[in-house]
């Protein structure tokens, strides 16, 4: 009988670590288990879905590494993930320009108004 029963999809993203990033909405006080559950194994999938959209974009360039640029042409290839996403991705790198040193490096823009940035969570 107990083979019948599926078992239990586990993510493999920390689920205390969504839970938290999920709090810094101010709007969210209470998380049920079940939907954090659920949006962390949708964001697995979408990092999976964008990883694997990169992963073809990098083979078509002859490529062993995935790089910005090849995230930046996978999203622009995918139409609803290019209306949220392309936004938030950072400009691709100009060619033939030098590599930026510490000195050289321009603080990024405030955030709006009432959000912050998520590697603020990180540190």
């Amino acid at each position: 009988m107990a083979e019948d029963q599926e078992s239990p999809i586990r993510p493999e993203f920390p689920i205390g670590r969504v839970k938290k990033i999920m709090k810094l909405d101010q709007d969210i006080n209470k998380i049920n288990s079940e939907a954090l559950h659920l949006i962390t194994y949708s964001t697995e999938l979408f990092l999976h879905f964008l990883a694997e959209k990169s992963a073809v974009v990098a083979v078509e360039k002859k490529r062993k590494t995935v790089s910005l640029d090849h995230l930046r042409t996978a999203v622009k290839r995918h139409q609803p993930t290019s209306d949220f996403l392309l936004d938030s991705l950072p400009l691709p790198s100009q060619p033939g320009r030098h590599t930026k040193t510490a000195s050289d490096k321009k603080a990024p823009p405030p955030p709006p108004v009432g959000t912050r940035r998520i590697d603020d969570f990180f540190q």
